[in-house]
Formats: C-alpha cells, structure tokens, sequence
C-alpha cells in the first residue's frame, strides 16, 4: 500500500491550517504585565487590545493572592488596563494573570514575583563558593585541592600504563 503521500497530504494541510490561524490569534493580543518582574508589595499595570476599543475585562490575579480586578479602557487608546497590588506575602516564583473580555476573549501573562527589584543589588548573580557542605570546584582548602589533583594523576597514569600493558600483549 502507498500510505505515505496521502499521510504526507494530510500533514502538510494541518501544517498550512495552523499558519492561517497564526495571524488571526496574534491579532487578538495577550495581556501585558509591566514591570514583568515585581516585589511583594508593588503595583503592578496589565493591559490587553484583546477586547477591542471600548471594551472591558474581568481580570484574575488570585494566583498571586491579589483576587479580582478590572480592565477599563483608556481613553484615546485600544487597550484596556487596571492595576492590582502584588500582596507583602506573595511569594516569589511565577504567576499565570487571567483577563476574561466581556466578548469572551481570554488573555493570560506572566508575572514573576521575586525578592529584589531586577537592577538591584540583591538581584545581582551570587558571588563566591557554594556552601554545600561537601565538595566545591577549588574550595578554599588548598591541601584538599592538591590532594583531589594528585589523587587524579595517580589514576590516569595507572589507566594509561594498563592500556599501553595490554596494547603490547603483556597480558594482565
């Protein structure tokens, strides 16, 4: 049987319908968070054209503890926005936001709540060894250091006088 060019077919048109859709759900928008990043405490500003000029929605933000808010329009202006307090207990980690137009449409974005403000010194890569507890690239122990390099050597040199043992036929 010549399955393949009638699944081969199929795939393509699945393919072209999922590029014409692409556009139209573009189109509708997503819901903006600004700033994407905040602190416990901050307010927080989302927005969406999803709704159209004139058009409102009912936004959830109990993911992150804050509970309901809503989206009005702006005037001279196609987006709807509402602001919402991000609650002193929140913790940090990411957060689905929910708007819900009055046509129906929904539209999520992402907030990531977090301890330090990004740009602040807190926020900044950590520096330093990793207190682990056990092991640690070049800890501050040069002794131990010397020792896990020595204790390398020995292993490699054994590894390679057995190979070059057994290449010439020694035998073990």
């Amino acid at each position: 049987m010549r399955t393949g060019r009638p699944l081969t077919a199929a795939a393509f048109a699945v393919a072209i319908a999922g590029f014409a859709a692409a556009p139209a759900f573009a189109a509708q928008g997503g819901l903006e968070v600004f700033p994407a990043t905040a602190v416990p405490g901050s307010t927080v500003t989302v927005s969406t054209t999803a709704c159209g000029a004139q058009g409102t929605a009912a936004g959830d933000a109990g993911a992150v503890g804050s509970g309901a808010f809503t989206l009005a329009p702006e005037p001279d202006s196609a987006e709807a926005v509402a602001r919402f307090a991000v609650p002193a207990s929140a913790q940090p980690g990411t957060y689905e936001i929910v708007a819900r137009c009055s046509g129906g449409t929904e539209v999520t974005g992402d907030l990531i709540v977090s301890l330090a403000e990004a740009g602040a010194p807190g926020a900044q890569m950590p520096r330093g060894h990793v207190k682990t507890g056990v092991g640690g690239a070049l800890g501050p122990d040069p002794v131990q250091t010397a020792a896990g390099v020595a204790a390398l050597a020995v292993a490699a040199a054994g590894g390679t006088w057995l190979l070059h043992r057994r290449a010439s036929g020694a035998g073990m």
